[in-house]
């Protein structure tokens, strides 16, 4: 299979797990609306994903990959293996112990995530029965991380050895078990789907956690590898890992640590603002998967080659050009997002429990998010282009700032000015723009980043992207009016063909404007299909 057809079956794969997770929580919506109880779920799953987010499916896997890669290189599967069991070995042993601590300490990490809604002005009333819900909550899905770690090592293993296929789709089997076992066992501990109804869906996530795992043994099998425990950790391979494994485990915890701290200050606010957050995030996040795993399958290779002998000469621009086609691309996003965020939040979750309040909190929160969308997806091109040019500690520092800004922004909102939810998405938008600029300036001391360039083709696509949103403007209030009163069937014929003709008039203005990055953008989507 050619590397242009295997990176876009990845990038399919990718996707289709986007929109499986988007399903889950569209089911899940649609069954408990926001409520107090569905808020503590998710606060509950936030420290396990935390982790997850943090060691697991991020620092410990690239850094893996890179050594165990090396290993695989310079003297055979045979030899790697070896330092495969070891890494396995200790992320199986820690990770225990991490988990059986964190279920120890269930309910003073429970009281930490509900420490800023026991004070101030937005001090909200506790039942020691929801409290405790929650800690019950925290403890069932705890042993996520342990299976989620051991996961990622699994597929950190099966790419090295050029098998990517079913560690792509692994994250899929996550989302169908989790949702199938949380349906079926939540209906099982009650029909009614009250509140204890969600610790079905809390021992659905570890259903999805061991069907993650499960699903690439077999591979895993095929190309060789026997699981022999093993307590020599003390090997080079090792250290190698855990020291790769630092500075990007920081660097990556801004945005997690970020999320978390809003949940916290959301917990606080009123009912139900955690779980509207929770949905919005999860809207944002699919265009910025989508488009953040085309641009950075081009880009990225090109910067570690432009960077192998010292920052060479093609590093500014193909750092530009990223940056350029990521504004292009993900610009409309934004302004679509703002606009039409109550008909998406309809056509997608209006249904069942959730209602016209939940609707309307969920748009304002995606209204919030949206609005940083376009920094947030330029950081994901700009920070590893510091690893690629040996910078790795500059994003470091940056996160440290980036979190304390954050903190100090959804104080400053919730508990000073007394404002609403909306306001926590908007200040992880202010920290994201923030966190970008910073970047950027510190990058420019580095490399020539074509600064005038990327302003030019940015006022092309703002003049597009403003067109586009008149038109929607104008197809929201003509056609999309009473969109709630619809069929989901009926939603959909009304919705899609007015995106779909403000895309085809984005796209079109951009040609007329000459706009070199739609024509990059076609050529980037025939090669990841393999045309």
């Amino acid at each position: 299979m050619s590397d242009a057809k295997a990176t876009g079956r990845v990038s399919a794969a990718v996707m289709l797990s986007r929109i499986l997770g988007l399903v889950r929580e569209m089911v899940f919506a649609g069954i408990f609306g926001g409520s107090r109880w569905v808020d503590g779920f998710y606060l509950a799953f936030r420290v396990p994903n935390l982790l997850r987010d943090l060691f697991a499916e991020g620092a410990l896997s690239q850094a893996f990959v890179t050594v165990f890669s090396k290993k695989v290189k310079a003297d055979g599967p045979d030899a790697a293996w070896p330092l495969a069991n070891q890494m396995l070995s200790l992320a199986a042993v820690f990770m225990s112990a991490i988990t059986v601590l964190g279920i120890i300490l269930a309910p003073w990490l429970v009281d930490l995530l509900t420490a800023f809604s026991r004070s101030g002005a937005t001090a909200r009333d506790f039942d020691p029965n929801e409290v405790a819900f929650i800690v019950t909550m925290v403890r069932i899905m705890y042993p996520f991380i342990l299976l989620v770690s051991i996961s990622a090592l699994v597929m950190g293993m099966l790419n090295a050895r050029g098998v990517f296929g079913m560690p792509a789709l692994a994250s899929c089997f996550f989302n169908i078990g989790s949702l199938a076992g949380g349906v079926l066992i939540g209906w099982f501990l009650d029909p009614n789907w009250g509140p204890r109804s969600l610790l079905g869906f809390s021992i659905g996530v570890l259903i999805g956690g061991l069907a993650q795992l499960a699903v690439q043994i077999p591979a895993l099998r095929r190309v060789g590898f026997r699981f022999r425990p093993t307590f020599h950790w003390r090997g080079e391979g090792v250290r190698k890992i855990l020291r790769l494994m630092g500075p990007a485990v920081i660097a990556a915890s801004a945005v997690q640590v970020n999320v978390v701290v809003n949940s916290m200050f959301a917990y606080g606010v009123g009912e139900g603002a955690v779980s509207w957050l929770s949905w919005a995030f999860r809207l944002m996040m699919l265009p910025l998967g989508v488009f953040g795993v085309a641009v950075a399958t081009v880009t990225l290779p090109a910067l570690a080659r432009a960077a192998s002998d010292g920052i060479g000469p093609d590093f500014g621009p193909t750092l530009g050009r990223g940056l350029r086609l990521v504004g292009f691309l993900v610009l409309p996003c934004t302004i679509g997002l703002v606009i039409l965020a109550q008909p998406i939040i309809t056509l997608l979750y209006e249904r069942g429990s959730f209602d016209l309040n939940d609707r309307v909190q969920t748009a304002l929160a995606l209204q919030g998010y949206a609005l940083g969308l376009l920094f947030y997806s330029w950081i994901k091109v700009l920070q590893p282009a510091f690893y690629a040019i040996d910078r790795r500690w500059i994003p470091m520092f940056v996160s440290f700032f980036s979190i304390a800004v954050n903190a100090l922004a959804n104080w400053f909102f919730i508990f000073r000015l007394g404002r609403g939810h909306e306001y926590l998405a908007l200040s992880t938008s202010i920290v994201a723009t923030i966190n970008f600029l910073l970047l950027y300036l510190m990058m420019g001391r580095h490399a020539r980043l074509q600064t005038g360039q990327l302003s030019k083709a940015l006022a092309k696509t703002l003049l597009a992207s403003a067109a586009m949103g008149a038109f929607l403007w104008w197809a929201r209030g003509a056609y999309l009016g009473n969109l709630a009163a619809s069929n989901t069937a009926i939603r959909a014929l009304y919705l899609l063909p007015i995106v779909g003709a403000g895309a085809a008039l984005y796209f079109g203005i951009c040609h007329l404007l000459r706009l070199t990055e739609a024509t990059d953008f076609i050529a980037i989507f025939r090669r990841k299909i393999g045309v």
